[in-house]
């Protein structure tokens, strides 16, 4: 489980940082609806003044409900057992760290706080499983309940996933892709609770996942073939004429295999989330609308619940496989080696 609570922070890291101006300093103020009571005063109010008020306008900003969920802030929403039913807390505020000339703010946000409890529910789940394991192949010499459904799907992605993508010694990096793929179906499923976050949802958290996996696809790649055949392979085993046209290709290759699993990760956690809210969204606009947005709202929800795993899934297929093929150039250089000394 330590490599769970490291991914976690050095996510934390990554989806900490301001992004598009946010700043933590300045603490973004909740919305709150007002009651109609004094909304039908302020109107009565201005239109005494021979003011025209448009109240459709008035409370524009504050029936959404879409951009807050999907949007990283420095305050979040927890339950409450009052009315409104929610409270709104201020996360705290950390002094940046300046490093050169640019200051890093580590101060937690929404999102940060929610890929630490998906972290630890993932730790606590996976641990107790483990112990579970353990018991039950002492006394009946199996698993079973809970801990037999964590076995089957450890298995699975060891067998099915890494191994077989990986290829001969792959089995080493078999604990990378099983966190990978139970941290992220964690966040994914904390995302679908009443009140929770998808840190998924936020390109910082996936930009970090995807950072991870370049890292560990290059790093396995040189100490299985060595820095100067990575090096050689960037050329792309052309005449040195051509190394201008193919080093800068092989180069943006290197980053479009992680850019294509942050955005892909992002983008399908959003949607759903925006065609969620926006269904139920449109049960505010008129009664005869509920009994249809539940009825969708229902089956986007049972979709997304199948999305949580189809994404955690792709994401550590692709990257098994991206790994696999640094390492299997190894093999296929080696391959060319022995035919050319063959003849």
């Amino acid at each position: 489980m330590k490599l769970v609570t490291t991914l976690a922070f050095l996510l934390s890291v990554v989806a900490g940082a301001p992004v598009g101006g946010q700043e933590h300093g300045a603490p973004t103020p909740a919305v709150q609806a007002p009651d109609a009571d004094s909304l039908a005063s302020a109107i009565g109010a201005a239109e005494s003044r021979g003011e025209q008020v448009d109240a459709t306008h008035a409370v524009q900003e504050d029936v959404d409900i879409i951009t807050p969920h999907i949007t990283d802030s420095d305050h979040m929403e927890v339950p409450y057992w009052a009315p409104p039913f929610y409270k709104v807390v201020t996360l705290p505020h950390w002094k940046p760290i300046m490093i050169g000339g640019y200051a890093l703010d580590l101060s937690p946000t929404k999102h940060v706080v929610m890929l630490w409890i998906a972290a630890l529910l993932c730790c606590a789940v996976l641990i107790t499983a483990a112990q579970a394991h353990k018991r039950h192949h002492h006394a009946v010499g199996r698993p079973h309940g809970f801990a037999a459904g964590i076995e089957a799907m450890v298995l699975y992605i060891r067998n099915e996933v890494a191994l077989p993508n990986l290829g001969h010694g792959g089995s080493g990096y078999v604990p990378f892709i099983l966190t990978i793929f139970f941290f992220i179906l964690t966040m994914n499923l904390v995302g679908l609770v009443p009140g929770g976050h998808a840190s998924t949802g936020s390109l910082n958290v996936t930009a970090g996942l995807a950072i991870v996996s370049f890292f560990v696809v290059q790093i396995s790649s040189i100490m299985k073939i060595g820095l100067g055949a990575w090096l050689k392979h960037l050329t792309g085993g052309v005449h040195w004429a051509l190394w201008p046209i193919m080093v800068p290709v092989e180069i943006l290759g290197l980053f479009t295999k992680p850019f294509a699993l942050c955005v892909r990760l992002f983008a399908n956690m959003t949607a759903g989330h925006i065609v969620l809210l926006s269904l139920i969204g449109l049960s505010f606009v008129t009664a005869a609308f509920i009994p249809v947005t539940l009825g969708f709202s229902l089956f986007i929800n049972i979709l997304e619940l199948l999305v949580a795993f189809i994404q955690a899934y792709i994401f550590t297929m692709l990257t098994a496989v991206f790994t696999g093929m640094g390492m299997a150039s190894h093999d296929h250089d080696h391959g060319d080696e022995g035919h050319a000394a063959a003849h």
